[in-house]
């Protein structure tokens, strides 16, 4: 497979498809805790870490491969805003990964089938503005200033040790550039990008779904390209279309269905709880390495993932 951690991680997706694990906040939500403030998720990095790494160590026990640490919207300008300084934001970033690798190991211990990669969660700059801006994009910033808002946190999340970076709900391709840009400078950090759309053709500001991955592929770290956070009935024309410009592995982890409002911060309409298998099968025959759940998909989501795409896997092969 050649070395280092890049060609390893092509190496492992070429044996896939793989289950992902679910969303992270919505399941934490599920359990009781309030994550109505700007923070989000991020605010149980502060308070409640033990809930974190649960959440993880259910996951795994379902099935998932990859755990996605919960540093989604963590930042050291959203954290300053909730008057923490940088070396404590630094160390929150830092304590996503490590809650995710510490859920890992007890797994892998206990026999879990893998390996087990741990991906720190690049979110876009929008989710730090807690308004919904992920969803539209197009965030009036400057080329610069949303490339330095991304390296900063880069720095510190590689620093902490993850397998990979799962750089998610990225909503255009101006942001998908200043991303090219930052990951240049963690050359042997493997990552994915994944989009959130609108439609089965465009991202959530409108870029024809083909553009904004040719822009990614771009970056020689990244190992999958894809989508998060949509619905799940636009999947399938956004992957027909991603293939269209490469033939390497795609990644897909839907939502449940719902919309987002930004204004009351909940998610609104009908959910469904799993996946349609037949659908699964489909994402996979168009190219889908990684498959998971983003919001409103679980554990017992996953668990029925792993249970799909087991079979659909080659021999398996020790890496």
């Amino acid at each position: 497979m050649g070395d280092g951690p890049v060609a390893t991680v092509r190496g492992w997706l070429a044996a896939g498809p793989w289950p992902l694990d679910g969303g992270l906040a919505s399941e934490l939500e599920e359990r009781g805790h309030d994550l109505s403030d700007t923070l989000w998720s991020a605010r149980l990095l502060r308070d409640d870490p033990g809930a974190i790494r649960a959440v993880h160590a259910d996951y795994f026990a379902a099935g998932a491969r990859v755990a996605v640490s919960a540093s989604y919207q963590a930042s050291r300008p959203g954290f300053r805003a909730a008057g923490l300084d940088a070396a404590e934001a630094d160390r929150l970033l830092t304590l996503s990964v490590t809650l995710a690798r510490e859920a890992r190991d007890e797994a892998s211990s206990a026999g879990r089938p893998g390996p087990l990669l741990v991906a720190a969660s690049v979110g876009p700059y929008g989710a730090v503005l807690a308004d919904g801006a992920e969803y539209r994009g197009r965030y009036g910033l400057p080329a610069d200033r949303l490339t330095a808002f991304h390296r900063e946190r880069l720095d510190v999340l590689a620093a902490a040790g993850p397998d990979l970076l799962a750089v998610e709900t990225i909503p255009d391709a101006d942001e998908a550039e200043a991303l090219v840009s930052a990951l240049a400078d963690h050359p042997d950090l493997p990552a994915w990008v994944s989009f959130s759309c609108a439609s089965a053709e465009h991202t959530c500001a409108g870029d024809p779904i083909e553009r904004a991955a040719r822009i990614t592929l771009a970056a020689p770290t990244v190992v999958a390209v894809g989508v998060n956070c949509t619905a799940p009935e636009h999947v399938q024309g956004l992957l027909d279309r991603i293939a269209t410009v490469t033939a390497g592995p795609l990644v897909v982890y839907p939502n449940a269905g719902r919309t987002w409002d930004a204004a009351a911060r909940c998610w609104v309409g009908t959910a469904d709880r799993l996946l349609p298998p037949t659908a699964v099968q489909r994402w996979v025959a168009a190219g889908a390495a990684l498959v998971g759940g983003c919001c409103g998909l679980g554990p017992a989501a996953v668990a029925d993932l792993d249970r799909v795409l087991a079979p659909l896997r080659p021999t398996p092969r020790r890496y």
